[in-house]
């Protein structure tokens, strides 16, 4: 499923009730390494955060898939332990690790007991500074990733989202999946997964979030135990990604009852003063709510879909304003045209002030949900690092939707949503619906 439709609620996600006012200290180690920490003593245990931005938009065309097998392989194996001595040292210390990759960063999550933390850092450490890269362990899982390409292959929604990305950014790394290709992955070698290790996990890039049962000096010992033994640089970031989509239609015939349908246009940076008045809109068009436009109009009136919704979303290098709902071929027609009319509403006539006090309300009121535990309230702060917002941001987000005037949604509304834009991309077997240029 495309990465976009999932990721930058992160930037609306921030709180907990009880802790409505989260108190984020700075902490620097000893050899300069930066992380951000919540401290709560209350439960033994410590939830760790670690982000290196870069992930697979680092990779040479020719070795797609290797930052993802790389990653996949960090826990198969280190220094004396193989793929099965690795998991019975981490599981008789009762702790938890785990590691992916996505286009923007590579991520490390770890939980361990405060009893056991010592064990548990040193075991991480080795695991992220030394994994061992056994032939035998490549084999496996390079079969285990061959095989999820496979099925990817027959997803539709994973092919819309194909699709949407190759004609959205051109020759960029994000135009491909970093999964690769069955035949990028299987011509990789030992030394191109060292290779993306290297470029990577390297300590100018690292971004870090504790929370738990943890002091600052505490933490900062800890990172440069962790980190201080990594390459100081990985590999050059790529650039700002194109933005090639244009307004109209592509059909990817493909048999079943329904068709995944996906539209976007250019979205708008987490950063720009006018982000908080598109994410209303965009919860008042196609949020999770029931009460959103495209729900109603799309489902609730019609019946023309079970669910649909659209989101804000960003890679590091380019922003997508996009939409996806799953529909029955004899409806998809209807259900385009009704997305495309409500999208010209939007940005014609704005919204009311009715529609705008209640979704500050839902947002406002919603906020302090999301922070419920140790690892989720770290994973907020590396995400809060990871795309700019500063530490006190908890304390001034709800102030930030508040301030949102009618004027400012409905001039956003005209400058954003601009319906002649809009790219469909459909995979199915559509009745009346057909690609157009």
């Amino acid at each position: 499923m495309m990465r976009f439709l999932s990721v930058i609620s992160i930037a609306l996600a921030l709180a907990a009730p009880a802790r409505a006012a989260v108190d984020i200290q700075e902490v620097t180690s000893p050899g300069g390494i930066k992380a951000w920490l919540v401290t709560d003593p209350n439960i033994p245990f410590t939830a760790l955060e670690v982000r290196f931005r870069g992930g697979s938009s680092v990779e040479s065309p020719d070795k797609r898939g290797a930052v993802n097998l790389m990653t996949a392989l960090i826990e198969e194996g280190t220094g004396d332990m193989d793929s099965v001595g690795f998991a019975q040292a981490r599981d008789s210390l009762a702790a938890s690790f785990s590691f992916s990759s996505d286009a923007d960063s590579v991520a490390v999550s770890a939980q361990f007991l405060t009893e056991n933390r010592d064990k548990a850092v040193d075991l991480l450490r080795q695991a992220i500074t030394a994994p061992r890269f056994d032939a035998d362990a490549i084999e496996r899982v390079r079969g285990q990733v061959l095989s999820n390409l496979r099925s990817s292959a027959k997803d539709p929604g994973d092919m819309a989202g194909k699709a949407f990305n190759a004609m959205a950014f051109g020759d960029h790394p994000y135009a491909t999946s970093p999964q690769g290709t069955e035949e990028s992955v299987k011509s990789l070698t030992r030394d191109d997964l060292v290779a993306a290790h290297q470029a990577t996990i390297a300590r100018d890039r690292i971004f870090v979030a504790a929370a738990g049962d943890i002091s600052a000096a505490d933490l900062g010992a800890m990172l440069d135990t962790l980190f201080g033994a990594l390459p100081e640089t990985g590999a050059p970031l790529p650039g700002r990604a194109p933005f090639n989509l244009t307004g109209g239609t592509t059909v990817i015939d493909y048999p079943g009852p329904q068709s995944v349908v996906l539209w976007g246009e250019q979205g708008i940076k987490r950063d720009h003063p006018d982000f908080f008045a598109a994410s209303i809109l965009n919860e008042i068009l196609g949020g999770s709510r029931f009460s959103a436009r495209l729900m109603s109009e799309v489902r609730e009136k019609r019946g023309l879909t079970y669910g649909i919704g659209t989101s804000l979303s960003a890679y590091d290098q380019a922003e997508l304003l996009a939409g996806q709902s799953n529909i029955p071929n004899a409806k998809v027609k209807d259900a385009v045209e009704v997305i495309k009319a409500e999208w010209a509403k939007l940005a014609e006539q704005g919204i009311t002030a009715e529609e705008l006090q209640a979704t500050k309300t839902y947002l406002t009121g919603a906020y302090p949900l999301r922070f419920d535990g140790n690892g989720p309230l770290a994973t907020i702060m590396v995400n809060m690092q990871l795309i700019g917002l500063p530490a006190d941001y908890p304390k001034t987000r709800n102030d930030k939707v508040n301030a949102v005037t009618l004027e400012d949604t409905n001039r956003v509304a005209k400058e954003l949503f601009r319906p002649e834009n809009l790219r469909f991309v459909i995979v199915g077997e559509p009745e009346g619906v057909s690609s157009t240029d």
